[in-house]
């Protein structure tokens, strides 16, 4: 499989792992409603949010949906990551944008988003997928970047969304009236896309001329071009009319034994005087209940851009045009991702969420469901003015009910969301973990770096033993005082005392603590796999 090279890939290639885990610190006077929704806002460096979030939430996502920068010239974004590289730290703090109209700016982009989509495909679950809207600058890249870290087997494909109505009078070349959404799944063969809603529009083409019993139905072409060696006979009409065959170079679809029982059960239609070229009856209560997505998406099923900028003002007060959000996207793309993607209950992460479009969207998909399990979102937003001012209080809004621009009272479709900021790091500078680290805080850090998973529990209880692997292996942790043993700074150190108040586990143990005092003989009958604390506990 091709690879793309490009100036500090090497440098990105594994960044992601270099990536300190940071604590998630609640904001509780910016959460709404009730915070034990399920619903997640954060703000900071989506690098560091997601690391942070690996440990909830990893395997854990159905649907992600990104819309990170296109790198087009006009964007203001700036590549901050810290990365020791010689070429990427004569970038650091530089602002992209039409002055960096340099070759290194798609370096830049790559390098930005290398580490990020390593991240994001360990939120997957195995029937999870991931979307990213994107355009003509980076489309190319994205799919050879996308192909080296999912699998280029695991692509499903590149839909094409009519973001445009009308021309640009000022476009220099042609008026581009288009953008992209690659899509890629975990596991393709494991991945099943929904169908698509029936629109009115589809469901006008059944009618029922003949007042047949069964319902509206629509005639369906007999003739097709694949060849059907029983596809070849004469027709007689109701009117007596011969059809002497199929027209040239096609066949009839059924054999002749098969159209008479069709002819006999009332399934197919003659025409009103009984001499049209029969068509088979396609009946609507015997179609599938939804529609097969195709990819391309036009802005009557998915909006454009205007409805985006015009229902973000309807809904927040920007003051001027100059401070409206540059790019959102509308609801009606988001939730179209939602329906073909999702299932109630699923989990749904956006960690470029600008103007929370995604959020929007998750709520009203809920509001139109409410008898069943609501889907969950996580948003992640790095710039603190847009994510408290725009994408925030939007989705305050739409869950609780606002005043449009208009005037008019519009009524909240429900749910809320807790708000958190990226804190301090677990470890500090010399690999110690922080004093005001909570024993749930590093438990969850611990037994995902010891098994990839989250731990199995949405609350972590108050107990050293933290779960046990799928392979039978259980997971201690003794830590901040957790056996409420005051002898040997808190029950921290494994002893023969501390291992009889251990919730017992038939099979093998590994058990973190700050010392151990059990001879290697008792630890092998025992299988305990001991590992000292903080030096034998991951920090990145």
């Amino acid at each position: 499989m091709p690879t793309l090279n490009w100036i500090g890939k090497k440098a990105v290639e594994n960044h992601h792992m270099q990536v300190p885990f940071r604590l998630l610190k609640d904001v509780p006077e910016l959460a709404c409603g009730d915070p034990g929704s399920g619903n997640l806002i954060v703000e900071g460096d989506n690098l560091e949010a997601l690391k942070a979030l690996l440990p909830y939430y990893a395997g854990k996502v159905k649907c992600i949906y990104i819309d990170p920068p296109y790198n087009t010239g006009n964007e203001g974004w700036a590549y901050n990551d810290n990365v020791n590289s010689p070429e990427i730290r004569r970038w650091l703090g530089q602002v992209i944008g039409k002055e960096g109209e340099t070759l290194d700016r798609h370096d830049r982009w790559l390098c930005m988003m290398y580490p990020r989509l390593a991240l994001l495909r360990q939120f997957l679950r195995e029937d999870g997928a991931i979307f990213v809207s994107i355009d003509d600058n980076e489309v190319h890249a994205l799919r050879y970047v996308m192909d080296e870290l999912l699998g280029a087997s695991n692509f499903i494909t590149t839909i094409i969304w009519e973001k445009n109505y009308a021309p640009k009078a000022s476009a220099k070349h042609l008026s581009e009236n288009h953008d992209y959404i690659v899509v890629y799944a975990r596991n393709a063969p494991k991945w099943n896309r929904n169908l698509l809603p029936r629109t009115d529009k589809q469901d006008k083409a059944y009618k029922n001329p003949d007042n047949d019993p069964r319902g509206p139905w629509r005639p369906n072409n007999l003739a097709a071009r694949n060849p059907y060696s029983l596809g070849v006979y004469s027709i007689t009409c109701p009117s007596g009319r011969v059809i002497d065959g199929p027209p040239r170079g096609s066949y009839w679809r059924v054999s002749k034994a098969k159209f008479d029982e069709l002819d006999r059960d009332g399934r197919i239609w003659w025409g009103i005087d009984g001499n049209n070229v029969p068509a088979p009856k396609i009946f609507l209560n015997e179609v599938k209940q939804g529609v097969v997505p195709m990819t391309i998406w036009t802005y009557s099923e998915a909006g454009h851009t205007q409805d985006a900028k015009k229902e973000l003002v309807s809904l927040l007060d920007f003051g001027d045009s100059e401070s409206v959000f540059i790019t959102p996207k509308p609801t009606k793309l988001m939730e179209r991702i939602l329906q073909l993607a999702t299932n109630p209950g699923d989990l749904v992460l956006d960690s470029f969420a600008g103007s929370g479009t995604t959020g929007h969207a998750v709520l009203k998909a809920n509001a139109k469901m409410p008898d069943k399990s609501p889907r969950r979102f996580i948003l992640v937003e790095m710039e603190q003015e847009i994510a408290r001012k725009v994408t925030t209080e939007r989705v305050r809004r739409v869950a609780q009910g606002y005043t449009d621009a208009k005037g008019k009272q519009i009524e909240g479709l429900g749910g809320g969301f807790r708000y958190c900021e990226l804190g301090e790091p677990l470890f500090d500078e010399t690999g110690k973990i922080r004093d005001n680290v909570r024993f749930a805080d590093l438990a969850r850090h611990v037994y995902f770096t010891t098994t990839g998973e989250p731990l199995p529990r949405e609350r972590v209880s108050k107990s050293p033993l933290l779960g046990v692997t799928s392979n039978g292996v259980a997971v201690y942790l003794l830590y901040n005082g957790i056996l409420k043993d005051r002898t040997l700074t808190g029950g921290n150190v494994l002893t023969s005392a501390t291992l009889e108040l251990l919730p017992p586990h038939d099979g093998p143990k590994i058990v973190y603590a700050a010392a151990c005092r059990l001879r290697k003989a008792r630890r092998a009958r025992e299988q305990i796999d001991f590992r000292q604390t903080p030096y034998a506990i991951k920090t990145t």
